[in-house]
């Protein structure tokens, strides 16, 4: 495998990482295309761990990106009246909408009081397990400094209240029904014009219909079929991943509207599965 393919193979990943240090989508994309062109003038010699490599290079580009954007609303509030903090600042309203949903609200409020080096300490170790002493050099400190800092953040995110998703209490009804074989209950959960469209994936190589319609159809199909199935958030969209022996087969995003499910997007393409941002709830 060549570097550009490893880069890639990394890429999704070192997306996440930016997008919930910077929240913002085109920001967390400039960082992962810095470190693209930081790889491509280093080259692949000498680097025994591209994947710990890259992680460190876009936690110190975010970083750097942190820093340079206090400074700019220091800079704006010597000369205009305070303003409350802005969540995402280069996205738009619907990129805005998709990081509220993935990373909470509350997190990303909460976020915006840290210091950038708090913010990094927190994101790396908390929602990517990266090791403290990978942490260290990337922050400036040593291995305990750096668990301080992400200890002051955690306590921090920790006083904040929880939120779940809009539509989670749906969803998790609906899995519980399709277990249980509750066919009543799943009729309830949809709406009578509820969609189920399937990637060409699954239509060729699985065998799944191209799309169904009707509450009592899609109650039929789901009907006892959700064993291996779990709530998860994709790219940032409330969804169901199923799973089993925690390979995911595909992930189905869901719209739910007024405490019912309007419509179910599946996606089985094993290629564009290793794309998406599929986080467990």
């Amino acid at each position: 495998m060549d570097v550009h393919e490893r880069f890639e193979e990394n890429r999704p990943r070192l997306r996440a990482v930016a997008y919930r240090m910077l929240g913002s989508t085109a920001e967390a994309e400039d960082a992962v295309q810095e470190a693209w062109l930081r790889l491509d003038r280093a080259g692949p010699g000498g680097i025994d761990n591209l994947d710990a490599w890259l992680t460190t290079v876009v936690g110190r580009v975010c970083l750097d990106m942190l820093r340079s954007r206090a400074a700019r609303r220091e800079d704006t509030l010597a000369a205009e009246p305070p303003a409350a903090p802005a969540i995402g600042r280069s996205a738009g309203p619907e990129d805005e909408t998709l990081l509220a949903d993935s990373v909470g609200l509350a997190l990303l409020v909460v976020l915006e009081t840290l210091t950038p080096v708090e913010r990094l300490a927190f994101v790396l170790h908390d929602l990517f397990a990266v090791p403290f002493d990978e942490i260290a050099p990337i922050v400036g400190r040593s291995p305990d400094a750096a668990r301080q800092l992400a200890s002051r953040a955690r306590r921090r995110v920790r006083a904040q209240p929880a939120e779940r998703p809009a539509g989670r209490e749906v969803v998790d009804a609906f899995l519980a029904a399709s277990r249980d074989g509750e066919f009543e209950t799943l009729l309830s959960l949809l709406d009578p014009d509820v969609r189920l469209r399937v990637d060409a994936f699954g239509q060729r190589d699985l065998g799944l219909p191209a799309e169904m319609h009707g509450a009592g159809a899609l109650a039929r199909f789901f009907n006892g079929k959700a064993r291996n199935a779990e709530p998860a958030l994709v790219d940032g969209v409330l969804a169901i991943r199923v799973a089993p022996g925690d390979d995911t087969l595909l992930v189905i995003a869901l719209t739910v509207t007024a405490g019912r499910i309007t419509a179910l997007d599946a996606t089985t393409d094993p290629t564009r599965l290793r794309e998406l941002e599929i986080l467990p709830l």
